[in-house]
């Protein structure tokens, strides 16, 4: 099964130094048919004007993740963790018991814009951790380059969760190809640019839900950045 939702269905909030994009019902935008996919709960792609950003602000028992886009988002939190997220980086918070962070446009000029990204972990009252990794271009160009995982093999960052997290640059005649197996959920995110999925064409902010036995096939890509997630149902 895949159900496709375009990225003008999606929630929408305009604060003026933020525009949000909700693709999972968040704050004041609620849809009882758009609560999360498995574990897998927000999915916000946020613009932040110059000098904009988050003022201190508290989590907990959730798994957040970070992907910037464009620009550069500067990260604070009560770990004591400081630091500037740029394309490339990824970010994970792991909120556990309890953590209040900031985040702010890192330019009083230039938007940033990222995706923020919230997984609910296997278990609460977790300790509370920080991770961050860059990933290269070259790991991610044509191919799909894992970023999370519950054990962090290949270089991935540990989540608290039984979710897998990829990534892949696609354009011209590149090609990649996606498997999900029954149990397990899919979801595939796209992130910016334009692809055909099967065919079937996809551009920035849709997502598309993927279900039972599947090979999907995400080609003719024009500048696509495409996030697929892999999970527990």
């Amino acid at each position: 099964m895949l159900n496709v939702r375009k990225a003008n269905e999606r929630g929408h909030a305009d604060h003026g130094w933020l525009n949000s994009y909700h693709t999972f019902s968040f704050a004041s935008y609620f849809d009882p048919n758009h609560m999360g996919w498995g574990p897998l709960r927000v999915i916000n792609d946020d613009t932040v004007a110059g000098g904009g950003g988050f003022p201190t602000h508290g989590h907990r028992d959730m798994e957040i993740i970070s992907y910037v886009l464009e620009g550069a988002l500067e990260h604070k939190d009560t770990l004591g963790t400081g630091s500037v997220i740029v394309p490339g980086d990824v970010q994970l918070m792991s909120a556990g018991t309890g953590i209040a962070h900031s985040e702010f446009n890192h330019s009083h000029q230039d938007p940033v814009h990222f995706l923020q990204i919230w997984v609910m972990p296997e278990q609460n009252g977790l300790r509370p951790s920080y991770q961050q990794r860059r990933f290269e271009v070259e790991e991610k160009r044509g191919k799909l380059r894992l970023l999370v995982s519950p054990d962090g093999r290949d270089g991935s960052l540990s989540i608290r969760q039984d979710v897998a997290i990829y990534s892949a640059l696609i354009d011209g005649d590149e090609q990649v190809e996606w498997v999900q197996t029954a149990p397990r959920l899919g979801y595939i995110h796209v992130a910016r640019g334009s692809v055909k999925l099967d065919g079937y064409p996809l551009h920035a902010g849709d997502g598309v839900k993927v279900q039972g036995d599947s090979r999907l096939l995400l080609s003719e890509g024009e500048a696509a950045e495409v996030l697929f997630f892999d999970m527990v149902p």
